[in-house]
């Protein structure tokens, strides 16, 4: 180790084996082959270099967004809908990238248990609603219903209706109870979606983002059509309102989706008190326990240094 970490302590048993070049390769294959890689048809990719210097404006505003919602107490709630592969993820990525885990959470909730099952619709996702200070992203919501629940048929049709029914009646409570909702859609082409789930075919980094699910995408893709038109018909309320993102090109598609979030909320730069760091105070007298006493993780980046050499 360098500096005042020199000296070695007792190293953890079966240290795991160095690792190869294979996964930094791969990601470097990925990242070129995803700027040369054709969009679908008569779309044109955002340059990487402008993507990049407007993704940082834009985050930048986001922690301000933040800043606000933490003095204002207030509540902001964002669903991320749309096809498999269709880029939410990613999104909610770069929406959360800098700012505080404790104020912007993501919830992306796994099946519902058994005994969720025989709860209200709703119930399960409630608990997960923000108290003030707090924004929620919202990785596919209560909007499964809509999707691939009633498509590949894991709810009745008498489910599915009453659905429909409450579920402007839920929203319109959240709204008129001071929670900022906002819903997006992200759409992909069938030709883009393919095209990607190809590419996770492939990848090994990123195989484990397909399943058999995601793959009814494909063969379903009118059923999933039908699905979320009949959806847009029941939920698109003045309340809240669906906003779509066209995501063929994901860069564009994350630039867009939050400039617009941040331009639908009306927050502002918050003056926060100067902080300055402490003086030192002088030493009392401590000593540090001897090294060779705890245990240290392996000098991994050692190694590849030496080798390197």
């Amino acid at each position: 180790m360098a500096g005042s970490d020199s000296r070695p302590g007792k190293t953890a048993k079966n240290p795991g084996r160095a690792a190869g070049s294979t996964g930094k390769a791969a990601a470097d294959a990925d990242r070129s082959a995803k700027d040369k890689a054709p969009a679908a048809s008569g779309v044109h990719r955002m340059k990487r270099s402008l993507y990049e210097t407007e993704l940082f404006r834009l985050q930048a505003e986001l922690v301000k967004l933040q800043e606000w919602v933490r003095a204002e107490r207030t509540r902001i709630v964002v669903i991320f809908e749309g096809r498999d592969a269709a880029g939410k993820g990613s999104t909610i990525k770069r929406v959360t990238q800098y700012l505080n885990p404790r104020v912007a959470q993501i919830v992306a909730l796994p099946a519902p248990t058994e005994r969720e099952q025989t709860e209200w619709y709703f119930q399960r996702y409630i608990s997960h609603l923000p108290a003030g200070g707090q924004i929620v992203l919202f990785d596919r919501s209560w909007y499964n219903r809509a999707g691939v629940e009633h498509v590949l048929g894991f709810c009745t049709k008498e489910e599915y209706g009453r659905f429909l029914h409450q579920c402007p009646i839920f929203e319109r409570l959240l709204v008129e109870d001071g929670v900022l909702l906002r819903k997006y859609w992200f759409s992909v082409s069938d030709e883009e979606q393919e095209r990607r789930f190809r590419s996770r075919l492939e990848d090994p980094m990123r195989r484990w983002k397909l399943s058999p699910m995601d793959l009814e995408s494909i063969t379903r893709w009118e059923d999933y059509s039908r699905s979320k038109d009949e959806m847009f018909v029941h939920t698109d309320i003045p309340e809240a309102p669906w906003h779509v993102v066209e995501s063929d090109d994901k860069r564009s598609a994350r630039i867009n989706m939050i400039a617009h979030l941040l331009s639908t909320i009306p927050y502002q730069d918050v003056q926060r008190m100067p902080i300055a760091l402490p003086p030192r105070p002088p030493a009392q007298g401590y000593v540090r326990m001897p090294r060779d006493m705890q245990t240290y993780v392996p000098d991994h980046a050692g190694s590849l240094r030496a080798r390197a050499h």
